[in-house]
C-alpha cells in the first residue's frame, strides 16, 4: 500500500520506467495517477509493442532495470504468451500490450476520468 512518505520514491520509479519504455521504443505510452482512486499501486503505466516479441523483451527489460536499480523483483504475468504482459513493481502497474489486445480491453478508459489527460502519449 502507497503512504504519503513514499511518494517520492513511487515517482523516482515510474520516471525511471517511463524512461526504460522510452528507451526500448514502446509505443502510445500513457500514464495513469492511481493516487485517491485505488490502493492497488500509486500509478498505472499502458504501452504497446509491435509484435509479441518486442512486448516480451519490453517486459523483461523493464523487470531488469527495476531489480537492478531500485531491488525489487516484480511480479511478471503473460510472458509466455507475449500479447499482453503485466508487471507489478508495486507502487507502478506496467501493462505491455500488443496494439489490437490493447484495442480490445481498452484499460486507459476504465481508469481515466473524463477530465484526466494521459500526459505521456506520444
Amino acid at each position: 500500500m502507497a503512504t504519503a512518505s513514499n511518494t517520492p520514491t513511487s515517482d523516482a520509479l515510474l520516471a525511471s520506467i517511463l524512461k526504460s519504455l522510452k528507451d526500448d521504443k514502446a509505443e502510445d505510452i500513457v500514464q495513469i495517477d492511481l493516487r485517491g482512486k485505488t490502493e492497488i499501486g500509486d500509478y498505472m503505466v499502458i504501452c504497446s509493442g509491435r509484435s509479441t516479441r518486442q512486448v516480451s523483451s519490453i517486459s523483461e527489460r523493464l523487470a531488469q532495470h527495476v531489480k537492478d536499480d531500485f531491488g525489487r523483483s516484480p511480479k511478471i504475468e503473460g510472458k509466455e504468451t507475449g500479447d499482453w504482459v503485466l508487471i507489478d513493481t508495486g507502487d507502478v502497474i506496467v501493462h505491455v500490450f500488443r496494439p489490437e489486445v490493447r484495442e480490445f480491453y481498452q484499460l486507459e478508459k476504465m481508469w481515466l476520468d473524463g477530465g484526466e489527460v494521459a500526459a505521456q502519449r506520444n
